[in-house]
């Protein structure tokens, strides 16, 4: 028999304990920044400066980061099951960790595109420049999808979380769609787990475990689970 398939949506919560802030704090701003100033198709237009700063810096944090046990761990589960890691995050660090399938449903911070067409990427390590241009002669931009923007990889995400045997939720408040509707493609009898500090209410999801505890220790006792269960 092959190994059982884990579908694991990840969050921002996974990467705190890797000191990258989230931006869902209390005052509702992302490093001293509203989200509409930075993280928009609108914020573009008006100050692209501003946007290209604000992923600089976002990247050099992202750089200096390290992967915490909580990525250290779900990378790990790929020795006993076929795990697709399936992210709402733009960091790397499930890569560096050692993940080998993974799905960037917001983009990555890495990366950059021609701000005319997404198709035409390419890598970046260290800053984007305005007057730096893509092969179409458009201004590249951060590979990231900004609010108000289709989500385009959330249509791999579906059959994987649809075909698997496990499905985790680790990290998220459920709160981001479209991602967080993902949840409800989940086959309704196979085993379900949400790994958060504070996990929301969650009465209508079926077969659920619920570990409400920081990223890395919650993932260790999920692998606790997981691994009786083989």
């Amino acid at each position: 028999m092959g190994k059982k398939q884990v579908a694991i949506l990840t969050g921002a919560g996974i990467s705190a304990e890797s000191g990258l802030r989230t931006f869902r704090d209390s005052d509702g701003l992302w490093e001293n920044h509203r989200i509409e100033d930075v993280a928009t198709p609108g914020a573009w237009k008006k100050n692209p400066q501003l946007v290209l700063d604000f992923y600089n810096i976002r990247r050099k944090n992202v750089a200096d980061a390290k992967p915490n046990a909580a990525h250290l761990g779900l990378a790990d589960l790929e020795k006993d099951f076929d795990v697709c890691i399936i992210t709402q995050n733009i960091d790397d660090l499930h890569e560096r960790a050692g993940s080998t399938n993974i799905i960037h449903l917001h983009g990555e911070i890495f990366k950059m595109c021609s701000e005319k067409n997404r198709n035409i990427i390419s890598e970046i390590r260290g800053d984007i420049k305005l007057g730096d241009l893509a092969a179409d002669g458009a201004q590249y931009r951060p590979f990231i999808v900004w609010f108000e923007e289709p989500v385009p990889r959330i249509e791999e995400a579906i059959p994987v979380i649809q075909n698997a045997d496990i499905f985790i939720v680790a990290g998220t408040s459920l709160l981001v769609y479209p991602a967080a509707g993902l949840v409800n493609y989940a086959g309704r009898y196979i085993p379900k787990f949400i790994v958060d500090k504070k996990i929301p209410y969650t009465n209508q999801i079926p077969n659920l475990t619920m570990i409400e505890k920081p990223a890395s220790e919650g993932v260790q006792e999920l692998k606790r689970i997981l691994l009786k269960s083989i």
